[in-house]
């Protein structure tokens, strides 16, 4: 889709739209961003909003703190209610140094420079997500709403109801839904957008986010996203479907290839495989991130690739079998507190350099690795059990300082050094509980 800046200013008045949001991200994921008025959008969008980025999380030092948010026309919604009696509209933006050029530490600018490598070939790299989330009753205590599971349906139920407004809204912002259901563990829902480009899908995370938890507290419930907030119970994933296209060809498919996969798709698939130690970190960023990747709530933990085989770390979904624009791989590691431009960087980098490199794919695994014997599981590689694990791989990793630049390498792993360093002295609940009384 294409749209002008032209295009911007007549919709902003056909809607009556008295502000409008700028967003941009930063190294976290976390949405930032500024408000402006009518008044200003013309200036704005031909000039950029001009901001501090000494307080933004990896961004500019404070004698390098001049920044200025450009908006991306293409990128203007609506919002779908009203925020104080009044309409609101939304723009991302791509962050740049006063001179106009990219700033080094805008996620959306390392996705755009990663998706660069594509354009001279004229590849389009598509990804389609499946984001989980949990409701509770507030945002202190993971207080649950149900006790559903896996795909159950209840229409009177607030999760249902909510998981329905929140689609809802998500198509009046033009973001188009795929399939939406209760997941496994209570309270827990997924929402799966319709696959796209993945620059456009990273923008589309972000909104999504702010949706669901927007309709959420809307109710007076609180909507989250991280990773493993109920002892006993799965954690939240982002399961993340790819695949490159040359115009309408879909490249990952060839109807002679075993599985349905071209060559090119298993040396992606073998550069996945290769390089997902080093990329967890991205994929996986917190502290809580580690409590969902263990053996047995369906959380992929062994590097291994099948079919049917959901123990494995990728998978070629069985769907529409022959049908060339459904075949595609399936990472299944990340969670959705990812920051999705980062996290779509660094699987498609990740998988190039397996095309590039005509890595080559071992034979699948369809047997379930977690029933296996602990001497069979032996054979296998397993992911970052920690994130102090995970922040001694990324270190060492050429690839991910590659795709990153060495602005967000550098802050990336200060801030995650500093958040294990928390963890690591902090006295928590559980240590009270079991020492207190008995040493």
């Amino acid at each position: 889709m294409t749209r002008t800046r032209e295009d911007v200013l007549r919709l902003i008045d056909e809607a009556e739209v008295r502000y409008i949001r700028l967003c941009f991200t930063d190294i976290l994921g976390r949405i930032k961003g500024m408000t402006i008025t009518r008044a200003e959008i013309e200036q704005v969008l031909e000039e950029g909003q001009g901001f501090d980025g000494s307080s933004i999380e990896g961004f500019a030092r404070i004698d390098e703190s001049d920044l200025m948010a450009m908006p991306d026309p293409v990128t203007f919604r609506l919002i779908p209610w009203e925020i104080a009696g009044e309409r609101v509209a939304q723009l991302f933006c791509d962050i740049t140094n006063p001179d106009g050029s990219p700033y080094a530490g805008d996620p959306r600018h390392v996705l755009r420079r990663t998706l660069s490598k594509l354009e001279k070939k004229k590849w389009t790299y598509y990804v389609g997500p499946e984001c989980e989330y949990f409701y509770f009753e507030n945002g202190q205590e993971p207080g649950i709403l149900d006790q559903a599971g896996y795909f159950d349906y209840g229409s009177v139920d607030i999760g249902t109801q909510l998981r329905k407004k929140t689609v809802n809204a998500l198509e009046l912002l033009d973001i188009p839904v795929e399939c939406a259901h209760h997941e496994v563990a209570p309270s827990q829902h997924e929402i799966d957008l319709k696959y796209q480009e993945a620059l456009v899908m990273a923008d589309f995370v972000q909104v999504y986010k702010f949706v669901v938890k927007e309709i959420a507290q809307e109710n007076d419930l609180y909507a989250t996203f991280m990773p493993k907030p109920l002892f006993g119970e799965n954690g939240s994933g982002m399961h993340v479907h790819m695949s490159i296209f040359e115009g309408e060809k879909n490249l990952f498919f060839d109807a002679n290839g075993e599985y349905n996969l071209s060559a090119m798709a298993r040396h992606f698939i073998a550069g996945i495989l290769k390089h997902i130690r080093e990329i967890t970190l991205i994929n996986n960023q917190w502290v809580n991130s580690y409590k969902r990747l263990v053996p047995g709530y369906e959380a992929p933990v062994y590097v291994s690739w099948g079919r049917r085989n959901r123990s494995s770390l990728v998978r070629v979904p069985m769907y529409r079998v022959g049908k060339e624009r459904a075949t595609r791989v399936e990472l299944r590691s990340p969670d959705p507190s990812a920051n999705p431009y980062l996290a779509f960087a660094c699987m498609l980098a990740a998988g190039l350099k397996g095309i590039e490199g005509k890595y080559e794919l071992e034979r699948p695994t369809e047997n379930n690795i977690f029933a296996m014997s602990e001497k069979d599981r032996q054979k296998f590689v397993t992911l970052p059990g920690s994130l102090d694990d995970a922040i001694r791989e990324a270190e060492r990793s050429v690839l991910l300082k590659e795709v990153l630049g060495d602005h967000v390498f550098d802050k990336l792993i200060e801030n995650k050094k500093l958040e294990w360093d928390m963890y690591r002295i902090h006295v928590s609940e559980y240590e009270i509980d079991k020492y207190l009384s008995m040493l």
